[in-house]
């Protein structure tokens, strides 16, 4: 009885880890068949998206040192807003959440300062990416997107409240 009694308990953990795995993996196939795992989906492609900058001026290839399209005053504020706001949900809301609102896995982009200081770090972390103990934690976005779409997400994420 002993040696059955282990074999049921073998049988019985295996098919609950197959239960949670496939749970885990975006749930059983249609049959049932704990053995058929469909893989995951996340929500949306996880390779940078790229960024249309039509109809805000270019800035060429020296980066800025602040934000050249900020200020409601600035001809290219409504646009870089508009251009930002996707370029933002493209690239960067899988992990900052969207309206820039963190869920916790990324800083909460509404409270970036939005002076010189708050484009300082901006400007270094797109530019460079942030690695921690050898783990990427934000890929670099330099020579992916280019200073104008990263400038746009910028000042997107500066006409946000940092209150609801």
């Amino acid at each position: 009885m002993g040696r059955n009694f282990f074999k049921f308990g073998a049988v019985s953990m295996a098919l609950g880890l197959a239960v949670v795995l496939a749970a885990g993996f975006g749930g059983l196939s249609s049959n049932l068949n704990p053995l058929s795992i469909t893989p995951a989906q996340a929500h949306g492609d996880v390779a940078p998206q790229p960024v249309d900058t039509t109809g805000i001026d270019p800035l060429g290839k020296e980066w800025k040192a602040t934000n050249p399209y900020r200020g409601k005053d600035n001809k290219n504020f409504k646009k870089a807003v508009e251009i930002g706001a996707g370029g933002y949900n493209q690239n960067c809301a899988r992990c900052h959440g969207l309206e820039a609102k963190s869920g916790g896995l990324a800083p909460d982009l509404r409270f970036l300062e939005t002076d010189e200081d708050g484009d300082e770090w901006y400007v270094m972390r797109v530019r460079e990416g942030m690695t921690q103990n050898g783990i990427t934690k934000m890929p670099k976005f330099e020579g992916i997107l280019s200073q104008e779409a990263l400038w746009a997400i910028r000042t997107y994420i500066d006409s946000l409240p940092e209150d609801d």
